[in-house]
């Protein structure tokens, strides 16, 4: 997919976008959101990594409007308070239709809450319910979420113990990711754009070569806002016509 030729004239987000980011954080319930993101200490936790998170967000936005059309369709997979600032500017700036889910149902109701207003809605169903085509697909933290995916996560980040490791539970948790691949990435149009991390690339290539769909992995990488793993974009070229 090109770049779009006016949003790559002007990459910084408009003002009132930022404002709406900022009003929308202001809003968030941070007692309900320490409790849904952290055993103890939520509170602490917000305080520290609520201005991050919004500055963070703001700046992947400013990549992905570089990147995205206007009036087209995205999916996100997973979508939390980090991604509040890419919906926003979606649907406000490019004028986009999103597709958000997130299986936290106490952190889906706090943020619908702040966005009440706003031309998108969080659902509290997996990503696989998700209807018709997009040409965006937004799929980051979520293979190596230490929660869902624990043994997973061990490999990614090299924390596994050989002593603890359980093999059985990995090749549950593969087949889990595996499936979520199967009911998302045909979703995604060719051209299209995948914005994911780079622990995750090796899944998501993987399938995108088993399935022969023509691809690049871009170099610039952008810090995640809560965990700060580095995220990148992906991507898909159109199919090419066979020849007669």
């Amino acid at each position: 997919m090109p770049t779009n030729p006016r949003n790559a004239d002007e990459p910084s987000l408009r003002p009132r976008t930022r404002q709406v980011i900022r009003e929308v954080f202001a809003k968030l319930d941070y007692t309900v959101l320490g409790d849904v993101y952290c055993e103890e200490g939520g509170e602490a936790f917000w305080k520290v990594h609520k201005k991050k998170c919004r500055t963070m967000g703001i700046r992947i936005g400013e990549a992905l409007k570089q990147r995205l059309p206007q009036k087209g369709k995205s999916l996100y997979v997973g979508a939390g308070v980090a991604e509040l600032p890419m919906l926003v500017l979606e649907t406000l700036e490019l004028n986009r239709t999103i597709q958000a889910h997130n299986l936290r149902e106490q952190e889906v109701d706090v943020l619908n809450q702040a966005c009440a207003g706003l031309p998108f809605t969080i659902h509290a169903t997996g990503a696989q319910t998700a209807r018709g085509t997009v040409d965006h697909l937004w799929i980051a933290s979520v293979f190596n979420d230490p929660e869902c995916f624990p043994e997973t996560s061990a490999l990614a980040y090299g924390r596994a113990d050989p002593v603890r490791f359980d093999p059985a539970a990995f090749q549950w948790e593969r087949t889990q990711i595996r499936e979520l691949l199967d009911a998302c990435l045909p979703k995604l149009s060719r051209p299209g754009i995948l914005s994911t991390t780079v622990e995750e690339v090796t899944w998501i290539t993987d399938w995108l070569t088993r399935h022969r769909v023509l691809f690049h992995v871009e170099e610039q990488l952008y810090p995640t806002a809560l965990v700060g793993d580095p995220l990148c974009f992906i991507r898909l070229e159109a199919t090419k016509k066979r020849k007669r």
